[in-house]
């Protein structure tokens, strides 16, 4: 594809989840189909006439095992946030579709404990996961993301 028909592309809607522990670390997880070592947070798409907060809760479940009673929504981005995929990647994710992704993030708190997550779910994403430490996260993801996860940190600072 070239660039100029990269940029005609719409941004997939998705969503975004912040979770962190009562210490303030945040959870990321490695995922399955990098061959490198980078992090992010839970993330994925919404469906069709699905609300942004439910597509959250939803994508928290499936990708760390961690259901809706164990997390309490502290915050929500007031504006969604894109960012655009590296050009040679645009071909190979969501069939060629999209130009990166548009995302809502939502901050939630984890209730429960280390033994109620469990990434080994129905269609895993993740094959590894840790809490991370906050101040961590620019430097653990892939560098296509850093300018969305930078505004988010600022966004939800105060509830950090």
């Amino acid at each position: 594809m070239t660039p100029d028909e990269i940029a005609r592309l719409p941004y997939r809607p998705c969503v975004g989840v912040m979770l962190v522990n009562a210490a303030g670390e945040a959870f990321v997880g490695q995922r399955l189909d990098q061959l490198y070592d980078a992090w992010q947070m839970p993330q994925g798409g919404v469906d069709k006439d699905e609300d942004p907060r439910d597509a959250a809760l939803r994508e928290l479940e499936e990708e760390t095992g961690v259901t809706r009673d164990l997390v309490t929504i502290e915050a929500e981005s007031t504006q969604w946030l894109p960012y655009e995929l590296p050009h040679d990647l645009v071909p190979k994710l969501w069939k060629g579709r999209f130009r990166g992704q548009q995302q809502k993030w939502f901050l939630m708190r984890f209730n429960g404990s280390d033994d109620q997550v469990n990434i080994a779910t129905a269609e895993p994403e993740f094959s590894n996961w840790q809490w991370m430490p906050v101040e961590q996260l620019l430097d653990s993801i892939v560098p296509f993301k850093r300018e969305v996860y930078t505004a988010l940190l600022k966004e939800f600072e105060a509830h950090l």
